[in-house]
């Protein structure tokens, strides 16, 4: 392993090179499609608005930005990696707050210091513990908390983000097991990570889009 290479942080990869994680890449259409279905979703539903174009704005660039990490593996895709999905966390956790809750300005600005001073905490968490996954326990526990809102006074859609979280759980299930299960699986487990999230972030989306119409 050279790291000043290439950074070899899940099973796929064995080597440097753009096609060393040929799964781990491909799968990230999985993010792309969701964007696809979400516009779908949202012009049926007439809500085309800047909320929703960013939501799946994000998504799209979700998708590059890990094609790109898992192709070029560099720490400079990694930042087009990770930044897209925060940015994702905090613009659903922001709208829905604001749209869907219709909760004040104050509140909202609450709920998003204590997601980002969490979210810095679990960062600070060593990434060997579940393979770095518990640096999105503040999303689960978020959208969780969403969701049981979601459940309680949506009037159509109500298990939408219950579903989401369920999903979400598993796939960061397969995410936080990946590299224990290398001498099983040569391939890993997360290209699952990335078709399962490409349902969750569908699902988000379109419980945003339902709550906020």
């Amino acid at each position: 392993m050279s790291e000043q290479l290439y950074i070899d942080i899940y099973c796929e990869r064995l080597s440097i090179g753009l096609w060393a994680e040929p799964l781990n890449a491909i799968t990230n259409a999985a993010f792309i499609i969701a964007a696809f279905c979400a516009f779908l979703y949202a012009k049926k539903n007439d809500a085309l608005n800047f909320q929703s174009f960013t939501l799946m704005a994000l998504l799209i660039l979700i998708g590059l930005g890990s094609t790109a990490f898992h192709t070029f593996a560099t720490r400079i895709t990694m930042m087009m990696d990770v930044i897209p999905i925060l940015l994702y966390q905090i613009a659903f956790i922001s709208m829905y707050s604001l749209y869907a809750m219709k909760l004040s300005w104050v509140k909202t600005l609450g709920l998003f210091v204590l997601f980002m001073g969490s979210s810095i905490l679990s960062d600070q968490i060593p990434v060997h513990y579940m393979n770095g996954s518990l640096s999105y326990a503040p999303a689960l526990l978020f959208l969780t908390g969403f969701a049981f809102w979601h459940y309680k006074n949506a009037s159509n859609e109500k298990y939408i983000l219950l579903i989401a979280a369920g999903v979400f759980t598993i796939s960061l299930t397969f995410r936080s097991v990946d590299m224990a299960l290398c001498p099983i699986i040569p391939m890993g487990t997360h290209f699952l990570w990335h078709c399962l999230n490409g349902t969750v972030l569908y699902l988000t989306t379109r419980g945003f889009i339902r709550a906020a119409s």
